[in-house]
């Protein structure tokens, strides 16, 4: 019974010796997280480069904060704003523009640690350059795995990269896979754990009609937008199941999605004697994003004790898919190749920003999808380049149906 792949080998300590950090994705939640742990121990990590899309004041406080050897913003505009404000500051951080200076910046020679949080299709290429490049790579960006899927493992076993997953999902069940543990005979399930997001307890129809501030109100996480609506509608959970696939090498009839309101438990594995594994803590990414940046040694992330006996409950339930469909594109999707799943999260990207935009009401965003993936026709991409023509093929197809509705 197939599980997982080889786990990371654990590096020795780093002693004495400093982690250079660069954080595809700076200004945004895991970003800023990330950040919060660097500045707790500066005598084991520093900041060599940040990246950002279009967040110049955001991007420039840190450059205050924590100079950096570089800043990379990937629209240009923004980074000629960018250079101005650090001349003034006299800062010495060196500002670069575009795609290609980021996946410079992630396979630099200077780079020990990548911590991969750009959200969405956008994270590919440079994660994957960070991974060819041998780094150690932090993945937050699930996306990477969901597109490329085996091209992207296949890079990380070719580079000797070294590959730890950041989502709290996939983090719990990397902790929930000891290193001793990992004879494909021993596991029996991977239990994906979610917390059902804002508009769980809703009707079918009110879950069609919510608005973009009623999907973004997660009752227990604080994250960006786009996640935020991909949690309402499960699409989430859908690319994180994916993400699993990849991550453990397991058949998708091995992993099961379970709605965990509460967000304590974060994933669970179950073995073949009847033991499960779970981990618990309190739902803050600087947990997992410590563990990845220390690991295999551990570190005060700066989240507070788990009180259990506060939580005082721990409800579990199985997610409907009959009012959150997306789940189930996405589960298919994973059944399928790398093409399937490389469309739908083209398309998701698309409809998702037309809904924040309110261009689609939620129930049209899941519509949307659904149309995509019986209506739009594509061949399995063999490499890299047929994944990002395949990916601009399914967004241009989807906003042109957007675009008559």
């Amino acid at each position: 019974m197939p599980v997982a792949n080889e786990l990371p080998t654990p590096l020795p300590s780093t002693g004495d010796k400093i982690q250079r950090i660069t954080i595809l994705g700076s200004t945004g939640s895991v970003g800023l997280s990330t950040l919060d742990v660097i500045a707790r121990h500066p005598k084991r990590f520093s900041v060599f480069a940040l990246t950002a899309n279009t967040s110049v004041q955001r991007l420039f406080s840190q450059c205050m904060q924590y100079n950096p050897c570089f800043a990379v913003m990937s629209d240009p505009a923004s980074a000629h704003e960018l250079v101005g404000l650090l001349r003034k500051a006299k800062s010495t951080t060196e500002v670069l523009s575009g795609t290609q200076a980021i996946c410079d910046i992630s396979s630099h020679q200077d780079t020990d640690t990548v911590m991969a949080s750009i959200v969405g299709g956008a994270g590919l290429l440079p994660t994957m350059a960070a991974v060819k490049s041998g780094k150690k790579v932090l993945l937050a960006n699930k996306e990477s795995l969901v597109m490329a899927g085996s091209l992207f493992m296949d890079a990380v076993a070719e580079s000797g990269a070294q590959l730890l997953p950041i989502d709290s999902e996939h983090n719990a069940i990397f902790q929930c896979l000891p290193h001793q543990t990992q004879s494909q005979r021993d596991v029996r399930k991977i239990l994906l754990t979610g917390s059902g997001g804002p508009l769980r307890i809703w009707s079918a129809n009110d879950i069609r009609s919510a608005t973009p501030k009623q999907a973004c109100a997660h009752p227990n996480w604080s994250m960006g937008q786009k996640i935020s609506v991909d949690s309402a509608s499960l699409m989430n959970k859908g690319l994180e199941f994916i993400e699993a696939k990849w991550l453990f090498n397991v058949a998708p009839k091995l992993i099961d999605v379970i709605i965990h309101p509460q967000s304590i438990i974060h994933s669970m594995v179950e073995y073949v004697d009847g033991s499960v594994l779970a981990q618990l803590g309190n739902p803050d990414m600087r947990t997992p994003i410590a563990y990845g940046l220390a690991y295999p040694e551990r570190v005060d992330s700066g989240v507070s004790s788990l009180d259990i006996i506060a939580a005082a409950r721990l409800d579990f339930e199985e997610p409907n898919k009959e009012k959150f469909p997306a789940l189930q594109l996405a589960i298919d999707a994973a059944a399928s190749g790398i093409g399937a799943a490389t469309v739908l999260n083209a398309a998701n990207e698309i409809v998702v920003d037309a809904f924040l935009h309110h261009q689609l009401s939620f129930g049209q965003m899941t519509d949307s999808l659904q149309w995509v993936m019986e209506h739009v026709s594509w061949q399995e991409p063999s490499d890299l380049d047929a994944v990002v023509a395949l990916d601009d093929y399914a967004r241009r197809a989807v906003t042109q149906r957007i675009n008559v509705l």
